[in-house]
């Protein structure tokens, strides 16, 4: 029996056809398929989907007619997760079968589009953030996936309102690579009371290095002699994140700040 169809990309086949004359799900077997799952979202959202049904949905808007469950089935099982496959570098998505770049790109726009949700949703909330919730959610889903480090601040108001979300420096982060000055800037640009500073580990771990902590140290310095307060720092990591403020070096070089500030007055 004929092959379906053949699709060629970057050297790479992929063929759809019969096997052993057993013709697979037809058109309308298929398309009765999709409207299936549809429609569970529909009534129920994705409780009870496992997680190549939530691919394989999501692979749908794609539109085409060929079979989505096996790319979907194969995303899951070389990305372990939907999380996996929303993360997976474009180049990487190519290499599996039936993802071809229209697919992709389905994929890339969801996980762009989860980003700028969780961003607006962050800086359009009226409700007062520290270490919220909130502010972990969408940090983790816009940086835990990059392959260099980034160093952002959310910048708030007095009332800890978001005002906005800078992305600051990319690279190695060292003492050096990070200037207050920079940062205070947008600070005074957006008129912030106060601000989180963020940066990611691409390694996956969050424990944070010497120079993480001195840069932290250092921008809570420079915070203190303009009255900017520094709620946190967060390291965000492959599957969790790093709190200064938690586990309590926020305070600690809050108060050294003050400490010096105090000594400079006395001896000035």
């Amino acid at each position: 029996m004929a092959l379906a169809t053949i699709s060629t990309r970057k050297n790479h086949i992929v063929k759809y056809g019969f096997v052993g004359g057993k013709q697979p799900e037809g058109k309308d077997d298929r398309k009765g398929h999709w409207e299936r799952l549809r429609k569970r979202f529909a009534q129920d959202g994705l409780a009870g989907f496992h997680d190549y049904e939530v691919v394989e949905l999501l692979l749908t808007l794609a539109g085409g007619r060929i079979d989505t469950k096996s790319a979907a089935k194969e995303s899951i099982k070389r990305f372990k997760s939907v999380r996996g496959v929303l993360d997976a570098p474009a180049e990487e998505l190519a290499g599996i079968a039936g993802l071809w770049p229209k697919r992709a790109f389905v994929i890339e726009f969801a996980k762009a589009l989860a980003e700028r949700y969780y961003g607006e949703r962050l800086t359009e909330q009226k409700s007062v953030l520290g270490n919220s919730q909130a502010v972990v959610d969408y940090l983790s889903l816009s940086m835990r996936a990059l392959d260099k480090e980034s160093f952002c601040a959310v910048y708030l108001d007095a009332q800890n309102g978001p005002l906005a979300v800078e992305t600051l420096f990319e690279g190695t982060l060292t003492s050096s690579a990070v200037y207050p000055r920079e940062v205070f800037k947008k600070a005074l640009k957006h008129n912030a009371a106060a601000v989180i500073f963020a940066h990611n580990h691409p390694s996956g771990s969050t424990e944070p290095s010497d120079n993480d902590r001195q840069i932290t140290r250092d921008l809570v310095m420079a915070a203190n002699f303009m009255d900017i307060r520094v709620l946190d720092h967060i390291v965000v990591g492959a599957n969790s994140h790093f709190s200064f403020a938690d586990h309590g070096l926020i305070r600690e070089y809050g108060k050294e700040a003050l400490d010096f500030q105090e000594s400079r007055r006395r001896t000035g």
